[in-house]
């Protein structure tokens, strides 16, 4: 009999269709699980792809002792308590990499866009505003030879800083540990404190992982410390940002601008941040192409068959969260 394994949101065709090569496949077609629902599907599974962001904590894994692999399709994987899991000896997989290029090319789009006035600017025009010249009602921010400042400089953080080079841009970044001195030569980028990084910066963009350490990385002292038309991009984690002290710096254009993809009570948004016209609200969408989508759930796959001893790389996932539960 097969291991019999989850997935809790509609997948692509062709990677279900992978899994049924060696799993007892489940797929949720229907709205998101709620907490109740997600552990009643559980029961008597062994494996489980996290396919849309659910939540895997300690009270959900109560009872479920048949459970040996969380596998998620997505690099960042804070919905899903990895000590717990550790605790109960199952096995915890993301998956980082294919959505790295995607979300750099969208923190890239969000930079120009609110430097530019862009999504302002449309909004002017299918109104109906547009009647002459706009002489200097949409006058921006340079990018080109400007200083930015990258907050979290992992994969996406120095693919960032690789489009950087091309806007001939001195960059900045902080970090837990400092890059070897080849990463930073390749990037062209130079270590900084993150007070000095946000004095210094015209764009900040924000590309470091969730944790409590890092709740608020930015707040009203930090907001305090840039200049009047730095602009803040976020298209890392909810959490990172004091929202409030955010839409403050915003409504009185103590900083230039913001571009949020991610919010700390997503898909709620603090409501002062809302009608902004210098800021840019999406909705978790940084990495959101069929590519990279499809990329990200093939990784996740290979987890899993491998997190349940199949395959070729059979008890040995290629990014497994917590090794210590393999021996």
């Amino acid at each position: 009999m097969k291991p019999r394994i989850l997935i809790t949101r509609p997948l692509y065709p062709d990677i279900v269709e992978r899994l049924q090569d060696y799993f007892d496949v489940e797929v949720n077609e229907g709205a998101r699980y709620t907490p109740s629902e997600l552990k009643k599907a559980l029961q008597n599974k062994e494996g489980v792809l996290i396919a849309g962001g659910d939540r895997v904590d300690a009270e959900l894994l109560g009872g479920l002792t048949n459970l040996r692999a969380v596998c998620v399709s997505a690099a960042g994987y804070n919905t899903i308590d990895v000590d717990a899991l550790t605790r109960a000896g199952i096995i915890a997989t993301n998956a980082p990499g294919p959505a790295d290029e995607t979300v750099a090319d969208f923190a890239w789009g969000s930079l120009i866009a609110t430097a530019r006035r862009l999504v302002e600017a449309e909004r002017w025009v299918q109104h109906g505003h547009w009647k002459g010249s706009a002489g200097s009602r949409f006058f921006g921010t340079e990018v080109h030879g400007k200083r930015l400042g990258i907050i979290g400089m992992g994969r996406i953080g120095q693919a960032i800083a690789r489009r950087a080079i091309g806007f001939n841009m001195t960059t900045y970044y902080h970090n837990r540990r400092r890059l070897a001195e080849a990463i930073e030569k390749e990037c062209r980028a130079t270590f900084r404190s993150k007070e000095h990084l946000l004095l210094d910066a015209d764009f900040v963009i924000l590309c470091l992982p969730y944790s409590p350490g890092n709740h608020h990385i930015i707040g009203e002292q930090e907001l305090r410390l840039m200049q009047p038309r730095s602009i803040l991009v976020n298209i890392a984690r909810g959490g990172l940002v004091d929202e409030a002290a955010l839409a403050g710096a915003l409504s009185e254009n103590r900083i230039g601008g913001a571009a949020l993809d991610v919010f700390e009570g997503e898909p709620a948004i603090h409501p002062g941040l809302l009608d902004l016209p210098n800021a840019i609200l999406t909705p978790h969408i940084a990495g959101a192409t069929w590519d990279t989508q499809h990329g990200l759930a093939s990784l996740a796959a290979d987890n899993l068959i491998a997190a349940l001893g199949l395959g070729p790389m059979a008890g040995k996932p290629p990014s497994i969260l917590n090794p210590e539960v393999l021996s």
